[in-house]
């Protein structure tokens, strides 16, 4: 029996899911993780003239300009058209730029093509999403995103691809090592908990909070209504 099976029961999981049909999600999918945690550099947010949505859109840009179709985040959650958004912002106190998104390589710039350069985990999830939780390791010293792009793109295709692990950043396990768990009271009653441990070897602080916005309207999708938030 799996953890979620375990937690919840197999009874109460499969009423949950009695409430929606293929047709119909039902109300305990009307929220759940289907945010990517990238749009950028994807053929979804292209406008280029020459049809070049890598260089159209890179990481770079992500943080100051705004998608035209859809949104992204870290551990993220959003209703089921995609409407309403939120996920995870961290600083470890030394990066230029918060943690807000997956960074990665485009197709132009990987010697392998695209590529994620990050460590994460989806841990576990009930059907009807009443149950998740996601981990992620976020270097405490100043995330290496100049060197894996540099790195990365002065390799041959014959060569392996320069992982995050290979820049020494999380050597000795110094890393944040953030674990979020997200429960359903009900429907539409979300609760959160975000643990931060330091696994490093001296005292350091961190920032973590949530972030979230409504995305451009109109795209024809089932919308839920805005939640109050509550601490």
């Amino acid at each position: 029996m799996g953890a979620s099976s375990a937690r919840h029961g197999d009874g109460a999981e499969r009423g949950r899911l009695q409430t929606g049909s293929r047709r119909e999600p039902g109300p305990w999918k009307l929220w759940g993780p289907y945010l990517p945690e990238r749009q950028w550099g994807t053929v979804r947010e292209d406008y280029s003239e020459d049809e070049r949505p890598w260089a159209y859109f890179p990481h770079d840009h992500a943080r100051s300009r705004a998608y035209r179709w859809g949104e992204d985040g870290l551990g993220a959650l959003c209703d089921i058209g995609a409407t309403m958004c939120f996920g995870w912002a961290f600083w470890n106190g030394v990066d230029p730029i918060l943690k807000e998104r997956l960074f990665g390589l485009s197709g132009d710039e990987g010697n392998h093509g695209e590529d994620a350069k990050e460590w994460w985990w989806y841990l576990d999830s009930t059907p009807t999403h009443s149950w998740m939780r996601w981990r992620y390791l976020y270097p405490r010293r100043e995330f290496p995103y100049g060197d894996l792009v540099r790195t990365n793109g002065a390799r041959t295709r014959d060569e392996p691809e320069y992982e995050l692990a290979d820049t020494g950043i999380l050597d000795g396990l110094e890393v944040f090592d953030l674990d979020c768990v997200y429960a359903k009271a009900a429907p539409d009653d979300l609760c959160i908990a975000l643990t931060v441990r330091n696994l490093g070897s001296s005292a350091r602080r961190s920032t973590s909070f949530l972030r979230g916005g409504f995305a451009t309207p109109g795209r024809g999708h089932r919308t839920a209504t805005c939640p109050w938030w509550s601490r």
